[in-house]
């Protein structure tokens, strides 16, 4: 029997856990002395067959493919039993089509298994990337302690990743950590709360509310059950367009962008990569009974973090199969010797290529100041709209003036000639929709479900998407 009749850790909705029944069990491959001793006080301690358990559950009324370590049984390591009841039941959930769900509890490879238990993590890997062709959530909980192999294998790979708070989390332990560099590790290091400022987990929570949380996820992404959508969006009268130098300056005034009418929202955080690139507000968001990832740019400059994070999220969509919608409000790309150094002209281009390529359907709405190619990344949708009152402009008219007539003070009649009004947009042939009035929480979410509905899918998308930008001519 695979584990205990409830899983260590209590995740799944009571009574609902079943566990699944293999043969796997640990052998010896190396002749390690005393290991298969050491095998059997493990399992007497922990009341387990292995250091993971698998199997059937609900969490919060939700059918999933469950998966949890015991650091009661050899740490929690991964040795080649483990790695393939791993690998199985993520197999098991892309077959049923249910999300998979892991808590870790871990310190990484079982030494006494060898080059045998570090296999297993292109094992995992391999099995992680199977569940992503079946477009099923991954949700990983990490628990305390969450490091080596696993934490540098599936247990990074999840859509979605949350950390309990006391939680240990890094690639080496601390100790390993502080043997290898010979100096102490900074105050902080290796927390859970370090990992959501350093932009590697999207929150932090209570062992107790952690069901919860994993439930709100798994209540954003339920399968579609579309509503009706309502009727389109006014469109802004031509007449009706605003002066562009008022426009600019409106557009640059008005921030705040409303978004409590969506019936459901989960906050996604970081970039897996150092930052937890807040500037970049995104989201998993359930409105109208439809899935879509969120990401706005909310109004300010984008630093190389926000652009990485738009990628792992574009990214994110793509595994998932669910639109992404993207709410365009910056003054562009943040111009710094820091942002140079990271890369920033090679992560818009990577931008613009992967919203291009992406097998999602891709919705664009401009709510107030688009500023040259850095917001140009998130615009090159399959449909795009503007609101009446926003711009978009090759460059700001600031240093459009500087450049042409070196006097910034003519930035006003830089606006006008550069034609970088919505109603400009429009007749440019570049927007699809000029909509009428300013992005309230109403007209935002009536403006996202009309198109959602109404936006191309199937085979080829990404095709039409590269021929649209392709024939702007």
């Amino acid at each position: 029997m695979n584990g205990a009749p409830e899983p260590p850790i209590q995740l799944a909705d009571r009574g609902t856990f079943e566990p699944f029944n293999d043969d796997l069990r640990s052998r010896d491959p190396l002749g390690y002395p005393d290991y298969m001793k050491a095998l059997i006080k493990a399992g007497e301690r922990s009341g387990s067959d292995e250091s993971v358990t698998t199997g059937r559950a609900r969490i919060k009324g939700h059918e999933v493919e469950l998966a949890i370590f015991d650091f009661a049984f050899m740490g929690g390591s991964m040795g080649e039993a483990a790695g393939e009841r791993l690998a199985r039941a993520m197999e098991r959930a892309a077959e049923r089509g249910v999300p998979f769900v892991l808590r870790t509890a871990t310190g990484g490879a079982r030494m006494q298994e060898g080059m045998r238990s570090l296999i297993q993590m292109p094992k995992v890997v391999a099995a992680r990337m199977t569940l992503s062709e079946s477009h099923q959530p991954f949700i990983a909980l990490l628990g305390h302690p969450t490091t080596g192999g696993v934490f540098a294998s599936v247990a990074s790979l999840a859509d979605i990743t949350v950390a309990e708070d006391e939680a240990t989390i890094g690639f080496a332990g601390p100790r390993v950590a502080q043997r290898v560099t010979g100096e102490p590790l900074p105050p902080g290091s290796h927390t859970a709360t370090s990992a959501l400022d350093n932009g590697m987990v999207d929150d932090v929570v209570s062992p107790e509310t952690a069901p919860h949380r994993i439930g709100d996820v798994l209540d954003c992404l339920a399968p579609d059950d579309p509503e009706p959508a309502p009727e389109i969006p006014p469109e802004a009268p031509p007449d009706g367009a605003p002066d562009a130098w008022e426009a600019v300056q409106r557009a640059r005034r008005d921030k705040h962008i409303d978004l409590s009418s969506f019936d459901r929202k989960v906050t996604l955080h970081g970039d897996r990569a150092g930052s937890d690139a807040g500037a970049l507000g995104s989201w998993l968001v359930r409105h109208g009974g439809r899935r879509f990832v969120l990401l706005d740019t909310a109004g300010a400059p984008l630093w190389p973090s926000g652009f990485r994070k738009a990628l792992r999220l574009v990214d994110l969509a793509s595994r998932l199969n669910v639109p992404v919608v993207t709410l365009v409000d910056t003054p562009g790309a943040d111009p710094s010797a820091r942002s140079e150094k990271e890369g920033i002209a090679s992560l818009i281009a990577r931008l613009t290529e992967k919203i291009l390529a992406a097998p999602v359907p891709i919705l664009s709405v401009v709510t107030g100041e688009g500023g040259s190619g850095g917001a140009l990344a998130f615009a090159a949708a399959d449909v795009l709209i503007a609101y009446e009152h926003s711009i978009f402009s090759v460059i700001g008219p600031e240093g459009a003036a500087e450049i042409l007539w070196k006097d910034a003070s003519r930035a006003p009649e830089a606006a006008r000639a550069l034609k970088l009004t919505a109603h400009d947009l429009g007749r440019l042939g570049i927007a699809d929709q000029v909509v009428a009035g300013s992005p309230s929480a109403t007209s935002l979410t009536q403006v996202v479900t009309y198109h959602l509905e109404r936006m191309p899918v199937g085979d080829g998308l990404s095709q039409r998407r590269r021929e649209r930008w392709r024939r702007t001519w």
